[in-house]
């Protein structure tokens, strides 16, 4: 069973899909991320498929430390998300070629179902309350917001009262009833970072998440030293369990966020193990597509320490984010039954692989060539603002 051909395509709203296929005629499915590298991510697919085309696929692991260390420069998340697609991809043949779902690989179900956490409140967040009881009507019991617009290193005051406000008004509304997450999305700067969470720490959040951008790690301790009763989320942008060492070692996280598509499936399962060993829980990041979400839920369901898995339905990125066409994960599903929620849960995958069956026809009519443009945003003086 060797791989005959790797092939990737660009479709609305804005992922990334690769499609592996083997020489006994069996195929799967990956999925990349990082969209507004979308040309250096397939780029990047096609050089990984050029040395690995031929090659034995049930070789899985020898084939990953091949596609993550045989270049002498590596890492990185373009790179990263290239390989942890075919790997995917990998994962769903294999599961296919002997007719089972990829968590009997990976020691078998130790949960029934997951429960997952929808999207509220957009990039900028408004209308939290009214988007919340849309989300507890389609039976999600969690919901998750970003925090803040464009935010300086010392802003108004004002800014903070209003994440507060917003905050306040989901608990006036919902009680402790609504599970809430409160995404800063690095966008906020270390002296707002700790006023913002001493404020929030009345709320009883599920977690606060990224409270730091990229780069800040070894300042983790100190802000968060303020949130006595707020748990503290971050590593949706780390690649490898190596990343991942400081912050357990630290003791600055009590949930980590390893993305699928930036880690691959089998280092997100040792990633979930390791974690484990330092009483930390994994809240898998995903406002991806379906092969990723279903990549996920794989590991998910074997790893005792994923407390809620999220997903992108109904996700402001779907709704026509930056010109694109709007569209969703089961728009692309043969049968989108296995990643429909009943309850705000999803049951534990039957099928084969990935336990999804992809739309090949669909993928391939919606293929484009899009490049998504990177945000731009500014302070009030024309500054760079983290998005």
């Amino acid at each position: 069973m060797r791989i005959s051909r790797i092939e990737t395509f660009r479709v609305p709203p804005r992922w990334i899909l690769v499609r592996l296929e083997t020489d006994d005629g069996l195929h799967g499915w990956g999925e990349a991320i990082v969209p507004k590298r979308a040309n250096a991510v397939t780029g990047a697919v096609a050089d990984l498929a050029a040395n690995v085309v031929g090659a034995d696929a049930s070789r899985i692991e020898d084939l990953w430390q091949r596609m993550r260390r045989d270049g002498f420069f590596r890492g990185g998340p373009v790179l990263s998300t290239a390989a942890a697609a075919v790997e995917q991809a990998l994962w769903d043949v294999k599961g296919k070629a002997h007719g089972l779902p990829v968590y009997e690989f990976l020691g078998g179900l130790a949960r029934d179902d997951v429960q997952l956490y929808a999207w509220i409140g957009g990039d900028r967040p408004d209308d939290v309350v009214a988007q919340a009881a849309a989300r507890r009507e389609q039976g999600f019991a969690a919901v998750k917001m970003n925090a803040t617009e464009e935010l300086d290193y010392i802003d108004d005051h004002a800014k903070l009262d209003a994440v507060v406000a917003r905050v306040a008004a989901l608990r006036d509304a919902y009680g402790h009833d609504l599970r809430i997450a409160l995404d800063f999305h690095g966008r906020v700067h270390r002296a707002m970072a700790k006023t913002l969470l001493a404020e929030l720490d009345q709320f009883a959040l599920m977690w606060v998440e990224e409270p730091l951008g990229p780069g800040h790690e070894s300042s983790l301790a100190e802000v968060t030293r303020v949130a006595h009763r707020t748990p503290i989320a971050t590593g949706e942008r780390l690649t490898s369990r190596a990343e991942f060492v400081p912050l357990l070692e630290q003791r600055v996280v009590d949930v980590i966020q390893p993305d699928v598509s930036l880690t691959g499936l089998f280092e997100l399962e040792k990633i979930c193990r390791m974690a484990e060993a330092y009483d930390v829980a994994v809240a898998p990041h995903c406002p991806n597509g379906p092969v990723s979400l279903a990549a996920s839920l794989q590991v998910g369901f074997c790893a005792g320490n994923v407390v809620i898995q999220e997903q992108s339905v109904g996700l402001h990125y779907n709704r026509g984010y930056a010109g694109l066409p709007p569209a969703e994960m089961h728009d692309y599903l043969v049968d989108p039954t296995p990643l429909v929620p009943k309850d705000g849960r999803l049951a534990a995958p039957t099928g084969p692989g990935l336990g999804i069956d992809i739309d090949e026809d669909v993928v391939r009519e919606r293929d484009g060539t899009w490049q998504l443009r990177d945000p731009n945003w500014r302070t009030e003086d024309g500054r760079y603002a983290e998005w």
